[in-house]
């Protein structure tokens, strides 16, 4: 079940692609033309940065290998599937048993890698274009930046300090190449992070500057949302409040479930998510085998059936809390389009938020991934005004997520109340969004909710994942392995 994506365009009759499986070879598999006229132009300039976009499409950057080390590693899901089908890895990620081999942690590195690279590739070719229409140049390397610095937070969320690689060496020098194999700290990485979102915030236009046909871009409150999660990972309150206050434009969609629908795409809460699109005659510009492999499972099902919810997570929702119904798939259920889910499927539940309506059994399907939403904004700014002692500014904040929700206001009151009542609604309001495990880390939270699901997070060993023995096969002592004995 493994297929290696590659998203490939034309440029002016240059057929380009920018991925590589080795983390080594950071240069584009064709390299840019010496002649520069040739990509010259709006259309070249703005294919660099659709190649960036492109990257989310793939199979090892979106799809099997993410949701393994961001959602069945956690306590919101399981494996699922057969019990005879570990799906390569997915049953020891679950389990907690993985190590530094285990493949899903070194895609999802190479994956990200390969998407700087396509970054680095078009920072590095837009000052030699003159020809290109300078606002829209400015946009696109906005757009860039916003993007290196969004797979440096993944990066650095879930290894902690990594190589940064911010341009490309052409010859790779002495100097490159220890540079590629040197781990940064993670303060290094994340004001690596923090100076490419202040450029992007600089570059990008607000939302409400782009025209239909650029409603799938990231703008500036993309850039101010992003910054206000790197800024909560560090703890840094002030910040988060102050950047989560620019996030201006957005509001909350009245009914929770709609987001996840096709007519829901891109809506009035959507900060930044991937564009899925489904075709049969052209299939290749959804998010590879999202959908499918995460589908009921058995007789009369359509997928493959991993990342399945758990008891627990189910368990979470509060009685009348509409996120239940649009967060799960249970056995036995009809769907929103009439579509019946008969109890002869293999798992008692299964993710809805991957569910495609009307490519539901195909490999490419239109299901859009939600990376950011205003919903989260309300809650970053309610977890930093609370830590900040500032509890009863943020306890409305909390609330308007469960009022959408459709339950009763929060009954928490103190700062340790309000806390913990925070981190249960973003539990139940991004299951399956690839936040979980992240926050459960960052709260210190991961333990105890491990145990609980049954499985043992071993406190200085699991906060980080284990970097892939390929990359430090490759660095000879230049970088080291992350505690735990992997």
């Amino acid at each position: 079940m493994k297929y290696i994506y590659i998203s490939m365009f034309v440029l002016s009759g240059l057929l380009f692609a920018g991925c590589s499986d080795d983390f080594l070879d950071v240069n584009p598999t064709e390299s840019i033309p010496a002649d520069v006229e040739l990509v010259n132009n709006d259309t070249s300039a703005s294919g660099f940065v659709t190649a960036i976009y492109n990257q989310f499409l793939g199979w090892e950057m979106s799809s099997f290998g993410w949701n393994a080390v961001s959602s069945i590693i956690s306590d919101d899901a399981d494996k699922g599937s057969d019990s005879g089908d570990a799906g390569g890895d997915k049953d020891i990620i679950d389990a907690l048993t993985y190590n530094a081999s285990t493949p899903s942690f070194e895609s999802t590195w190479n994956a990200n890698y390969a998407g700087i690279n396509r970054c680095n590739q078009a920072l590095d070719i837009f000052p030699k274009l003159n020809k290109v229409t300078p606002a829209l140049k400015v946009r696109l390397e906005g757009e860039a930046k916003f993007f290196r610095a969004f797979m440096y937070f993944t990066l650095v969320k879930g290894y902690g300090g990594v190589p940064i690689i911010d341009h490309l060496p052409l010859p790779v020098s002495e100097e490159d190449r220890i540079m590629q194999l040197t781990r940064k700290t993670p303060a290094e990485v994340y004001a690596f992070i923090e100076k490419d979102l202040d450029d992007a915030i600089t570059n990008l236009p607000d939302r409400s500057a782009y025209g239909p046909d650029d409603r799938t871009r990231v703008s500036k409150g993309s850039a101010y949302a992003l910054l206000a999660k790197v800024n909560l990972y560090q703890k840094n309150w002030q910040k988060v409040i102050d950047n989560c206050d620019k996030v201006t434009g957005y509001t909350l969609v009245e009914d929770y479930s709609s987001q996840f629908k096709k007519e829901g795409e891109f809506g009035p809460e959507s900060i930044f998510e991937i564009n899925g699109v489904g075709s049969t005659s052209t299939p290749g510009f959804g998010i590879g085998n999202y959908s499918v492999s995460q589908a009921p499972r058995g007789a009369g099902g359509w997928g493959w059936g991993f990342n399945t919810p758990t008891q627990g997570l189910a368990d979470a929702y509060e009685a009348g809390d509409v996120r239940r119904t649009a967060t799960i798939i249970f056995r036995g259920s009809v769907l929103y389009d009439g579509r019946e889910v008969p109890a002869s499927v293999a798992n008692a539940m299964y993710n809805y938020k991957a569910y495609s309506s009307d490519f539901y059994n195909q490999e490419f399907t239109d299901t859009n991934l939600r990376y950011l939403r205003y919903a989260e904004v309300i809650l970053m700014k309610a977890e930093a005004l609370n830590e900040l002692g500032q509890t009863d500014a943020a306890i409305p904040l909390l609330n308007q997520i469960r009022l959408r929700a459709k339950i009763a206001e929060t009954s928490a009151v103190t700062q340790a109340e309000v806390r913990t009542a925070i981190w249960k609604e973003r539990r139940l309001e991004f299951a399956f969004e690839h936040d979980r495990w992240f926050d459960l880390v960052r709260t210190g939270q991961a333990e105890e909710a491990m145990a609980a699901d049954g499985k043992t997070f071993i406190v200085g060993k699991h906060e980080l994942w284990p970097i892939p023995t390929s990359f430090l096969r490759e660095a000879n002592g230049l970088s080291e392995q992350n505690p735990g004995g992997y």
